[in-house]
This record gives structure tokens, sequence and C-alpha cells, in this order.
């Protein structure tokens, strides 16, 4: 990691000031430069210190960089690809905080050269909250990352992104980027559809007698929807099929209540309570949770 001078972060948003904040919290001769196309968020940035420098320029944000990450909506990865291609210098790190990753690994393949080093990361980290002013220095303590390198990825870029995720607090796995799509299409992408859907299938009337735990499931619903359009759009046949699934096992609730079949509607809420326990113990037995 010696060698590294600068990270610039292309998107400030929650995701991109966090990571600004947190390299500059564990690499303190680390350079942090950020670039975002509004003006009032460089505006911002600039006031509350986020990185040591904030670009008007993409191109000149990335040109003496050693490593960029793209934090901006996923469908702008293979522009801003196209757009930097020609500023970065030879053996820079290219990666990102996206969602999805297969579909972003193409882009880079085609859009990039072949002196810069794409790996797709993934921080599973962030919250509901959006906006240059929620950055946190602390957001990926104890989050997993996933990095998905494909057969003609570079080994050496690897190895650099997991020691630098592992210093922002990070437990990293690596996985194909594919293998990453199928298993974020059912844990993250159809919760958050589920949650919308939730919220779009009640009243503002009926809303207005939610408790806690109608507030707890829907949280996630609250998230920007021209990041989560991006989101759905670039891995839609895993989340149809991740629909179907669901779909199917509200079927089954609406066949046992329906018909009075109180054995069948307990069986089914006591699978999920012990499904639910097993993996949340994993979690804390990989101090994931707290």
């Amino acid at each position: 990691m010696r060698h590294l001078r600068q990270i610039t972060v292309i998107g400030l948003g929650l995701l991109g000031s966090s990571v600004c904040l947190a390299v500059s919290r564990a690499f303190s001769r680390m350079k942090t430069a950020g670039f975002t196309h509004r003006p009032t968020t460089r505006a911002k940035a600039r006031r509350l210190k986020v990185a040591d420098i904030v670009f008007d320029d993409i191109r000149k944000s990335v040109a003496d960089a050693d490593v960029v990450i793209l934090a901006t909506p996923i469908c702008t990865f293979g522009r801003i690809f196209s757009e930097i291609k020609d500023a970065l210098p030879p053996g820079c790190i290219v990666t990102d905080v996206g969602s999805t990753k297969v579909l972003p690994c193409k882009w880079a393949a085609k859009r990039l050269p072949k002196n810069i080093y794409y790996v797709g990361s993934h921080p599973i980290a962030g919250s509901e909250q959006r906006g240059v002013e929620f950055g946190r220095d602390d957001l990926f303590d104890g989050a997993l990352c996933i990095l998905t390198p494909t057969a003609n990825t570079n080994r050496s870029a690897v190895a650099v992104l997991k020691k630098f995720w592992s210093a922002l607090g990070c437990f990293v796995k690596v996985m194909p980027p594919a293998a990453h799509d199928i298993i974020f299409a059912n844990v993250s992408h159809l919760p958050h559809i589920t949650a919308a859907a939730l919220v779009n299938a009640s009243n503002a009337q009926e809303l207005k007698f939610a408790g806690k735990g109608f507030m707890d499931t829907s949280r996630i619903a609250s998230g920007p929807a021209n990041i989560w359009a991006d989101v759905l759009l670039t891995n839609a046949q895993n989340i149809s099929r991740g629909i179907d699934r669901l779909t199917g096992e509200l079927s089954k609730f609406k066949k046992a209540v329906r018909s009075g079949d109180r054995k069948k509607i307990q069986k089914l809420l006591e699978s999920a309570v012990l499904k639910r326990k097993s993996f949340v113990k994993y979690k804390m037995s990989r101090k994931e949770l707290v």
C-alpha cells in the first residue's frame, strides 16, 4: 500500500464522501481527491473538508490517481470510463462501489485501456440517507466488501484492493461477478423492491397508524430512486427470478390463510424464524453485527 499516493473518488454522495473520510483516517499520508458534477455538492464537500481537494474537472481529478473509485449511479459507469480513459496514468487501478457487477465489468473491459486495471468492489455499507453531508469515516467498520475479479483481472490490483478495503475496516471476500449478482439480487435488491411494494400497497391513511415494525421493515424503501433504478435495470434477469421466488412464498401464505390452515401458517412462520436465527448467529460470529 505504500506506493499509493492519491485516491480519487468520483461521486461524493454518502458512499463516496465516506470513502474519502475513511481513507483520510486510515492513511494519513495518502491524498484524497474528489469529483462531482454538481457545483452545489462540490461547494458542500469543500466546506465540510471531505477530501483534500475537490476538482471541477473529472479528467484532472484522475490525472495523478493511483486508485480511482466510482461512487455514482451504475448506469453512468460506461460514460465515465470513456470520459477518463485517456487521462488515467498507466497502472492505475479503477474500482467502484456499485451493487451490480457483471455489466460494469463488461463496460470496463470494452472502454478502459489494457494498462488500466479494473476490479469491481461492493462494500456492503450505507443507509437510506444520501448526500455528502452524511459521509462518515467509520461507515465501513465491520462491513463486508466483495471483490469481483474475472479470469483476466490483474492479480496485483486485486491484492492492493484487498488491503485497501481491509484498512478501511472491511471484511473482504472474492467471487466472480455473475455469482455476486445472483446472490445480491436475492439478499439486497429483492428486499428493496419488497419494501417499496409494501409501502405502495398501503394508503396514506393506513400509514398514519404504522408502528415501529412497519418503519423497520420499510426503511430501505427510502433509498434514492435513481440509484436503485440503475441497480434493478443492471441485474434484471436475476431480480426477476427473485421476484418469482418471493411471490411463490407469498402464495403459500395466501393459500394457507385463505383455507384457515393454522398448521401450515405456523410451519411457514417457524421456518423463517429458524432460518433468520441461523444467519444472525453466523453474522454475529463474524462480528458483522453488533
